[in-house]
Formats: structure tokens, C-alpha cells, sequence
């Protein structure tokens, strides 16, 4: 069977409505920089290449596992232990031949200050904290945009723009102030720590899961939980996320984020401070019991 013959203006003829021909031809000429492509990364990748986006740089380290089938986008049986970033590549270009894809391992760190010279956004899928930490700081000096998520059992996104607090402020880490050299292993625990609070505070997402499962997951008997539809879901508020920014249109999505609960059919946004300093006293004690 031959290969039908690819036109882009076919290919994103349905977009059209949705966004007209100028922004369209925006989009394809916007550069994003997606670290981490396996779970909620790797969808938001899938999805702005289905827009139109024809340009972007993305970054992993891992390779795929079995225990990765239950949501990463591109990964299957014929992809376990294979690269990552490769295998993404490869997919994208399945749907757009024309897309231009640079692909990196772990050496994107080292090379952040000049990646983000070179892109409009950024989309952060790593789980790594003290990576994150290094690139919401650079992301600031350089004067770009970063989507994010939380690590919430609920869908999530949040914003952060050069003028805004960085999550170490807003989360209340204990790195806020700190040299990166001086960041230990024992203050990105603590950091991971004070994002479930602020998840647990702000949010619902601690009525919506089995209790003895995160509890071993904190003992570090379980790996993080994960559930297909909430990476998706939370790839696909990261990618309407990055449309807004490139083509400047509002949101309502700031650095303090916002959950989208399925469940419910609502959206939770962060509490008013006096309610939230209440509130966090009784996440800190259930997490303490919880914890033990």
C-alpha cells in the first residue's frame, strides 16, 4: 500500500473555526519546548501536533515499562524499554512528516538557557524536582512562559509567567532563597511534600482516591498513583494552555492553578487565604496520621 501524500493545509482544515487562517499560521510557526514525554507530556506533544504546531524540542531520560501502559500516550508493548524521546519522535512524525523535532536526553539541562532562547513556551512534564526548580528559575530570567501541573489525583494546570512567583514561593518550599547547589535530596523530599499540601489544601483530590494506597505510596512502599484519564485530561488543559499563550488569548489560569474534578463535573479553584491557612492546619495533621 503506498503512503498517501501529506498536505498540511488538508490536514488542519477542521481547525479552521476553531481558530482562523492567520492563527493557524501562528501556530505553526510556534516553537515548544516540552521536557518529559512519556505521561503528561507525551499527550500534550500528541495534541499540538494534531493543532498544526510544526516545531519542537523535547526532552527524556527514561525509557518505556510495562507500568507505563496504563497512560503514556506513546507507549505500547512494542515500545517497552525503548527510549522515550526517540519513540515520541517517531509517532509525530506519523501524523505530520513535516514537523521539525529536536530530540534530547539528559543533557537538556545543561543546555536550558540556550533551549529557551529559542522557543515561546514551555510545557513541563518532568517529575524531577530540583530539575523543575532549575527550569522555573531560568524560564524567569529568560522571560518564558511554563505550563505545569500538579502532582494531584485531580486534572490540574497552572501558569507561571516570567512576572509571577515561582512554585517554590507559592507551594512554600523550603528551597525559595537557596543557591541550586544547595538544594539535597532532603529538601526535594520536603518540596514534594509541601506540593501535596498545597494540592490537598486547595483542592478535593484527597475525597477522590483510596487512602491506603497513598499511604503506602508516602512510606514509598507504592510508585506515584496514576490514572489514565487525569494525565490525559491534564495533557489536554496543558495544551489549550499553550494555544492561549501563543495566539494571546485570556485565561483564567494563573501561578496558583486550578483542578478540574471529573467527579463533580466542577472546577476548584485555590482558596481565599484565611480559608486555606485553616484548612492547611488540618491537611498538615491528616497527612502527619497518614504519613505513620
Amino acid at each position: 500500500m503506498s503512503t498517501p501524500q501529506f498536505s498540511y493545509e488538508e490536514f488542519i482544515t477542521r481547525n479552521l473555526g476553531f481558530v482562523n487562517q492567520a492563527e493557524q499560521d501562528k501556530l505553526r510557526a510556534s516553537r515548544v519546548l516540552i521536557i518529559g514525554v512519556g505521561g503528561m507530556g507525551g499527550t500534550a506533544l500528541a495534541t499540538l501536533a494534531r493543532i498544526g504546531i510544526e516545531h519542537f524540542v523535547i526532552a527524556d531520560i527514561d525509557f518505556f515499562e510495562v507500568s507505563n501502559l496504563n497512560r503514556q500516550i506513546f507507549s505500547n508493548l512494542s515500545t517497552i524499554n525503548r527510549d522515550k524521546a526517540q519513540v515520541a519522535r517517531e509517532e509525530v512524525l506519523k501524523i505530520n512528516p513535516n514537523i521539525k523535532l529536536e530530540v534530547l536526553g539528559a543533557e537538556w539541562l545543561a543546555r536550558l538557557p540556550e533551549l529557551l532562547q529559542r522557543v515561546d513556551v514551555v510545557i513541563n512534564g518532568c517529575d524531577d524536582v530540583k530539575s523543575t526548580i532549575t527550569l522555573m528559575r531560568l524560564a524567569r530570567d529568560r522571560k518564558k512562559t511554563v505550563i505545569d501541573a500538579f502532582a494531584s489525583t485531580l486534572p490540574s494546570v497552572y501558569v507561571v509567567r516570567p512576572s509571577d512567583p515561582r512554585p517554590e514561593e507559592t507551594f512554600g518550599y523550603p528551597t525559595a532563597g537557596l543557591q541550586l547547589s544547595e538544594i539535597t535530596p532532603a529538601l526535594e523530599k520536603a518540596c514534594a511534600a509541601k506540593e501535596i499540601e498545597y494540592v490537598a489544601t486547595h483542592s478535593t483530590s484527597i475525597r477522590h482516591v483510596h487512602l491506603e494506597y497513598i499511604a503506602e505510596m508516602m512510606s514509598g512502599k507504592r510508585k506515584r498513583i496514576s490514572f489514565a484519564p487525569m494525565v490525559w485530561m491534564t495533557s489536554i488543559l496543558m495544551a489549550y494552555e499553550t494555544v492561549k499563550i501563543l495566539l494571546d488569548r485570556k485565561t483564567q489560569v494563573d501561578h496558583r492553578g486550578i483542578f478540574l474534578n471529573p467527579w463533580t463535573l466542577s472546577y476548584e479553584r485555590p482558596l481565599p487565604a484565611p480559608l486555606a491557612a485553616v484548612k492547611r492546619r488540618l491537611v498538615r495533621y491528616y497527612i502527619s496520621k497518614l504519613g505513620k
